[in-house]
This record gives C-alpha cells, structure tokens and sequence, in this order.
C-alpha cells in the first residue's frame, strides 16, 4: 500500500516538475516573440526613416522656399531615430507622420513635383513601408498581450521572475491621428 502512495506522489511531482518546464518555456517564448515583433517594427521604422531624406531632398529641388516645412520633417524624423522604447518611440513617429502630412500638404501646390517620376516612386516606397509599420505594430502588440497575460495569469505569473519576463508597453498611435499617412494626390 505504501508504494501505491510513493507511485503517486513521485507521479504528481513528475507532472508538476513537467508543468514548471512548460510554463517557464512558453514564457521565454513569448519574451523573445515580443523582442522579436520589436525588431521587426524597428527595421521598418529605419526604412521609413531613410526614406525621408531622399524625399526632402526631391521637395527641395522644386519647392526650395518651403524650408521651414522641410527643416520640420528632417527634425521629426532625427527626434524619432534617437527615441527609445514603444511610448518614445511611439510619440516621435506620431510627431513625424504629422510632419509629413504637412509636407504632402506642401506638395498639392507644385503640380510639376506631383509628377516627378522619383517623387512618386519615393511616395509609393513611403506608403508601402506605412503598410509594413502598421502591419508590425499589429503583430508586436499582439505579442505583448499575449505575453502580459500570460505573466499576469495563475500559475504562470510564479514564473515569470525566473523567465526574466516583465510586462511590456504597447506601440500606440497617438489618439488624434488613427490612419496612416495618406501620400495620395
């Protein structure tokens, strides 16, 4: 009888040895998900970001008295390569949308710019990577919520010390501007 209790509780220890593992490995997997999502968004941040001068640089050639616009952008575009973090980052990118939507703004009132063949390939490769940050700040915050609950949840939140998984910011938009720069004439 005393080794059907042994059996048992060496079973029950074995379960929850197994269940320790699997917990602090989905952990680690969604921390690295999360780091991951965060990388990609980055690398899509730094084409936009390249993007910019090359733009400003064609708007310059046409519309050279509109230097206070251009100086704009250019300084949207420095204060969002050096901002670190989501929330950071996440208000410098909103301050540099804003700043190009003056600048497109700017663009309506030169019609030979409008068609410049290198402006609007610049201005197609511009809303393609829009589509592309959209795309992955879906992705990370979708990965930070998975990671947040899971920390946040029983058992798993014993873990999460262990897995050196801490709860994340989400990458958000800034309340009064919900869309994508619209780059269309």
């Amino acid at each position: 009888m005393s080794g059907i209790v042994v059996a048992v509780v060496l079973v029950v220890l074995v379960l929850l040895v197994i269940f320790a593992i699997m917990t602090f490995n989905r952990l680690v997997s969604l921390r690295n998900r999360v780091d991951s999502a965060w990388a990609q968004i980055d690398v899509q941040l730094k084409r936009r970001h390249d993007l910019i001068p090359n733009l400003v640089e064609t708007v310059k050639g046409y519309a050279a008295h509109e230097r206070e616009t251009l100086e704009r952008v250019i300084q949207a575009r420095n204060l969002a390569i050096a901002a670190q973090g989501p929330q950071a980052q996440a208000e410098a990118e909103n301050a540099l949308s804003g700043t190009l939507k003056s600048l497109f703004a700017v663009t309506e009132r030169y019609p030979v710019l409008k068609a410049n063949q290198n402006f609007l390939q610049l201005q197609e490769e511009l809303t393609s990577t829009e589509d592309r940050i959209a795309y992955s700040r879906q992705f990370f915050n979708d990965s930070v919520q998975k990671l947040n609950t899971t920390i946040e949840t029983f058992p798993s939140m014993f873990f999460a010390g262990a897995a050196k998984a801490t709860r994340r910011e989400y990458f958000q938009t800034d309340e009064n501007d919900r869309s994508n720069v619209q780059v269309q004439f």
